[in-house]
């Protein structure tokens, strides 16, 4: 059972810190004032608008950045400013356990899999949502944020789709970016799926590149032991002059079909303009139907 940091109030703390790719003042000042309107209190950390190549920062100034945010006495969140790619070069370089005694709520996707993963690691909960750059860029999406932050109940309802696997399951939701989920095996943050559901995502990637990592997926043992699988924006799929022959949707399907979970397609999270907030560690329940799905926060 992951321990679950305490939900916000007004007046807390919250942190804004890059691990990733540079951005810029003027893309985080819409997510400052968002973050000020609900009532939060917001530091950025003291690199976060430095530049390295396309980093913020070089690498230990962005570990320098999250071991402050891990460290932060009186904080209760920490949004990622942004994603890319940078979390994995300075993931080793940072000392979580200060979390395991005063958790608090770490928000992001995409390359911020990598530290979600860290937290699984530790059974500590965290939020899958939009990074601060992107706040405005859907804003019923990064209220979901909130929602989740302040801990409220939160209902999402899912459009029926072919290829979904009706059932039931109830579990903790772990997961995250597709290539970073690939990118862990085997190290020390890879992923342990067992009895939980999956959620994955994806960007800009080959189709035969989807094949191979749900291949991977499937040979290392994590899908024959999932209680659910949700499938969420699968986003910009490239293929080559001769046709994979298959979406990316029926890729996964065809790793999954012979077990029996329900199975949930074109949830709306991951690298899609309407990327609603979801719990990661927290006791969630998955209904697939025919005419529809849901998803529960418990």
């Amino acid at each position: 059972m992951s321990l679950l940091p305490r939900f916000l109030k007004e007046g807390d703390t919250i942190l804004i810190i890059g691990t990733a790719r540079a951005r810029s003042k003027e893309s985080i000042r819409p997510a400052i004032a968002i973050l000020k309107s609900w009532g939060l209190n917001v530091i950025t950390g003291k690199n976060l608008f430095r530049t390295h190549h396309q980093f913020a920062g070089t690498d230990a100034q962005r570990a320098s950045d999250l071991q402050w945010a891990i460290n932060h006495t009186s904080a209760k969140a920490v949004l990622i400013a942004g994603g890319g790619y940078g979390t994995l070069r300075i993931i080793d370089s940072v000392n979580f356990k200060p979390l395991m005694k005063k958790p608090k709520w770490f928000v992001g996707y995409s390359d911020t899999t990598v530290i979600q993963c860290r937290l699984a690691k530790i059974n500590i909960a965290c939020i899958h949502g939009t990074m601060a750059f992107q706040f405005t860029k859907n804003l019923t999406a990064s209220f979901s944020i909130k929602q989740l932050l302040f801990g409220e109940d939160v209902s999402y309802n899912i459009p029926a789709n072919n290829l979904n696997r009706p059932g039931k399951a109830i579990g903790e939701i772990v997961g995250g970016n597709l290539s970073l989920l690939f990118a862990l095996a085997g190290s020390t943050d890879d992923l342990d799926c067992t009895n939980k559901i999956l959620f994955i995502e994806d960007l800009d990637e080959q189709l035969y590149h989807i094949d191979r990592m749900m291949l991977q997926l499937k040979r290392s043992g994590k899908l024959e032991k999932l209680k659910g699988l949700i499938i969420g924006g699968m986003s910009d799929m490239k293929d080559n002059a001769i046709p994979f022959g298959k979406t990316a949707e029926e890729i996964v399907w065809d790793a999954v079909k012979e077990y029996k979970y329900p199975v949930c397609f074109n949830f709306p999270a991951g690298h899609v303009e309407k990327n609603m907030a979801l719990y990661f560690g927290k006791k969630t329940e998955l209904i697939v139907k025919k005419t529809g799905s849901s998803l529960n926060s418990l």
